[in-house]
């Protein structure tokens, strides 16, 4: 690039976007990419503070300017239900294209943002978004930068994009309502209001309820007629914690193919539990989703309604942020 002062600049094609803040009223470009200077424009260059400007002389075999290496970028990160804004200050976002589970590879954002004057800002992994919602935004720090690095960058991304927009699934959702209190109506069922608001969130309902006993046969009996009436996830109300007298586990092991944990490092809901019956999801539901805002099953049923197979491995990575 060439400096040039900016009185000598009219009949120059600006190199790069040149930006303008008014504080509380707009941040964005006054001149973009590719303006031609006028006589009119160098008063407003100069309140902009450009006394100088510079002009293209880069070698463009080697170099790349930042618009064509944000596309770069973009095209790495762009996966699945999301879509690109255009390049704006040598930036590009991503946005959600539906409502679901924003996913990202973290390992290989890692690698890539470890290459020096590489930028890849993304929300938290796995978390639910909606529709419309930025989720990632890509630049490089510097205006010219080597081609050689921008493709060492493609080969640490490989041929799968980095990041992608999971969407939720139609599920017929079947609930179990766990305490003698309860089936014997001693007391009202709060829990179920409950598990229908969430279900709402997520255009679902409960298609079929059921409520038992504190005993193992009875609660596993129910699953089980569940899964033979269809349903494609199960949720057991109560009856989790460590009391001799709480079953709810004991009849989900005993209908379930695979338990994946009883347990997990998060609070409140340290006493969830998920379960498999071939590929449906068996979830034992801790009493504080009935009275917390928010808990371990906000933070799993998301993932569920994408149709992802939660492992182990998903929940001990929890605990890190896991005090809710």
């Amino acid at each position: 690039m060439k400096e040039i002062k900016v009185e000598d600049a009219v009949g120059q094609v600006l190199f790069h976007d040149v930006t303008e803040i008014i504080r509380g009223v707009t941040k964005g470009a006054r001149f973009r990419k590719g303006h031609i200077i006028a006589a009119e424009d160098i008063p407003v260059l100069l309140k902009l503070g450009k006394e100088n400007i510079f002009v293209c002389d880069f070698d463009d075999e080697t170099k790349l300017h930042e618009n064509d290496a944000a596309e770069i970028l973009k095209n790495i990160c762009q996966g699945e239900n999301l879509s690109a804004s255009e390049v704006k200050e040598g930036k590009i976002e991503l946005a959600a294209a539906f409502d679901g589970v924003f996913h990202v590879d973290e390992e290989t954002l890692y690698k890539i943002n470890d290459v020096e004057e590489i930028c890849i800002a993304t929300l938290k992994n796995k978390i639910p978004v909606r529709k419309g919602k930025t989720v990632a935004g890509m630049r490089v720090i510097p205006l010219i930068i080597d081609k050689a690095k921008m493709d060492a960058v493609k080969n640490l991304a490989g041929n799968e994009p980095l990041m992608k927009i999971l969407p939720y699934k139609n599920f017929k959702v079947g609930l179990i309502v766990t305490g003698s209190e309860i089936f014997h109506n001693r007391i009202e069922d709060t829990f179920t209001p409950v598990i229908d608001a969430k279900l709402k969130n997520f255009g679902l309902q409960i298609d079929e309820r059921r409520v038992s006993d504190d005993s193992t046969a009875m609660t596993k009996n129910f699953i089980d007629e569940l899964l033979n009436l269809g349903m494609e996830m199960i949720l057991c109300t109560g009856g989790m914690s460590v009391d001799p007298d709480d079953k709810t586990p004991a009849a989900i092991r005993a209908s379930a193919s695979k338990v994946v944990t009883y347990g997990v490092p998060v609070l409140p809901g340290a006493m969830f539990m998920l379960a498999y019956k071939d590929d449906v999801p068996i979830m034992g539901l801790p009493g504080c989703v009935m009275y917390c805002a928010k808990t371990i099953f906000d933070l799993v049923l998301p993932r569920i309604l994408t149709g992802e197979t939660l492992t182990r491995k998903d929940f001990v990575s929890m605990g890190v942020g896991g005090l809710i």
